[in-house]
């Protein structure tokens, strides 16, 4: 096999090898380019190359290209295999391992003849129509960009990651009208088109971390219209921990320093206001405090100072703007911690973290109809936190084979809380969207029709209320107790969870 490699290999001075040159020049227009690229990734290659090979939308339509950057491990052998069998497969080999994906992935756009161009990792993979769906809303709307559900494997189920970008179908709308666009920007679920990439240049900084972040943001700042579509697009592999992914050999200090690169990169670019102030709050807020004091290092070391050193960092560069960054916040814990770093109460601050984290059942105070979670170790100052919405039950009964739920809801939101969810806890794509009625005063009902709940798998479930398209917040039940009905040989037991918020197990009666 490898005098075959040799024999087909042809040079360039790019610093690759395209395994067999000819493809280049006989290839054909396709609707779609596939930018793959891969690093010692055999164990889920296949499933990879077979996801893509296998689409609906045909392989006459795809073009799929894999990087290899110095694997040591048979996925070369692989990505010869499968280059032999498709004609639509080009496979390129780089001369050194450049230890980011970034690299792989712009040869790949470089090499790109097609009308849009999306991405795959080399150990997830596509649902059979994902290419079919995307690329139709693209030609139908003649939308920049299109995003649709990415579902998260892991041992213990598939959960859906960043909701914003799947929980409704939105056709031309601007990116600036969904808060949180500019958050979970992986290179999974979405396709854009080629033309906004190059005839802007916009390529993957070549860092080890945060690369896709500025790419995505890039991109989107770019984009005019796009469009988000709830049909699930791709598979987030997190069955083990890999090494094909480059960024878990990184630490938090080092992805520090690549988010300081962005923040940089983003304020040089001048931005208009209101788009400047979306995407720097993700990094601001999302990136270096929520991510960044939570992760369990910050708990376990030490050396905490190191964080608040890298922090104080980050904020030197809000003295370039002309707004309080702070304001922007979307989450008034962050900002809470924001302030007790300023304040330099380290201690407050970190037992704050901790508590967020480890306190199951938080107090909740209402003041004018507006919902605050009570932190009982800090001044009255930082004590009182404001929370988007809140809900309590107060009252639950069957009747005409409805299990009905009065509830109490507090918040911001209530004229945008349109409907219930019930979700199963293991498998995000098994889910019911239920009726909801709520008055001004907040007083709501939520009834769930046994015949729909017979509908489902035996499982356990989650209830939700749906605020803003995609946010929710779960019921909380005050009493302790559970209430079990039978019909049409299952079992419907609505339970507390030990969040002291209402869940739901189905199961068949032997």
């Amino acid at each position: 096999m490898g005098w075959i490699w040799n024999q087909r290999q042809q040079s360039n001075a790019y610093g690759y090898d395209i395994v067999d040159q000819k493809l280049m020049t006989e290839r054909k227009p396709t609707g779609v380019t596939v930018i793959t690229p891969v690093y010692n990734a055999e164990k889920y290659l296949r499933k990879t190359i077979d996801s893509v090979v296998t689409q609906s939308l045909g392989m006459d339509q795809i073009e799929f290209i894999l990087i290899d950057d110095c694997s040591t491990d048979s996925s070369r052998k692989i990505l010869l295999e499968y280059s032999a069998k498709f004609a639509n497969i080009i496979v390129v080999f780089l001369k050194r391992n450049t230890g980011t994906p970034g690299r792989p992935r712009n040869i790949g756009i470089e090499l790109s003849q097609s009308k849009y161009i999306t991405f795959l990792d080399a150990d997830d993979w596509l649902e059979p129509t994902g290419l079919e769906v995307l690329t139709t809303i693209l030609a139908e709307t003649g939308d920049d960009y299109v995003v649709g559900k990415t579902i998260q494997v892991t041992s213990k189920g598939m959960s859906v990651v960043g909701e914003h970008e799947s929980c409704k179908e939105r056709r031309s709308v601007s990116p600036l009208s969904i808060p949180h666009i500019f958050h979970h920007l992986g290179p999974r679920a979405r396709m854009i088109k080629t033309n906004i990439l190059k005839d802007n240049q916009i390529l993957f900084p070549e860092m080890k971390f945060a690369e896709d972040k500025q790419f995505f943001i890039d991109v989107l700042t770019q984009c005019d219209t796009i469009s988000t579509t709830e049909q699930p697009i791709y598979y987030l592999n997190r069955l083990d921990n890999q090494d094909t992914r480059l960024t878990n050999q990184t630490n938090i200090i080092q992805k520090t320093n690549c988010n300081l690169k962005v923040i940089n990169h983003i304020i040089k670019k001048k931005l208009a206001l209101e788009k400047e102030k979306m995407v720097l709050n993700r990094l601001y807020e999302f990136d270096s405090i929520t991510r960044f004091f939570n992760t369990p290092h910050f708990h376990k070391t030490k050396l905490k100072r190191v964080y608040y050193y890298k922090f104080n960092q980050v904020l030197k560069t809000t003295k370039k703007l002309n707004y309080e960054f702070s304001e922007e916040f979307i989450q008034p814990m962050n900002k809470v911690v924001y302030h007790l770093f300023r304040d330099k109460k380290y201690k407050d601050l970190e037992n704050l973290i901790v508590w967020e984290k480890q306190e199951k059942i938080k107090d909740v105070m209402i003041k004018d109809h507006l919902p605050f979670v009570v932190v009982p170790f800090l001044e009255d100052k930082y004590k009182y936190i404001r929370i988007p919405m809140h809900s309590v039950l107060e009252d639950e009964y069957v009747d005409q084979n409805k299990y009905t739920l009065k509830f109490k809801v507090f918040g911001d939101h209530l004229d945008t809380l349109a409907h219930g969810l019930i979700r199963d806890t293991k498998n995000a794509l098994l889910e019911s969207s239920l009726p909801v009625s709520v008055d001004k005063s907040g007083n709501g009902t939520l009834a769930l029709d046994f015949d729909v709940l017979n509908q489902l798998p035996t499982s356990n479930y989650s209830i939700f209320l749906r605020f803003n398209d995609y946010l929710k917040i779960n019921i909380r039940k005050p009493t302790q107790g559970k209430a079990t009905y039978h019909y049409k040989n299952r079992e419907f037991t609505f339970y507390d969870t030990i969040y002291s918020n209402i869940g739901l197990k189905i199961s068949s009666i032997k």
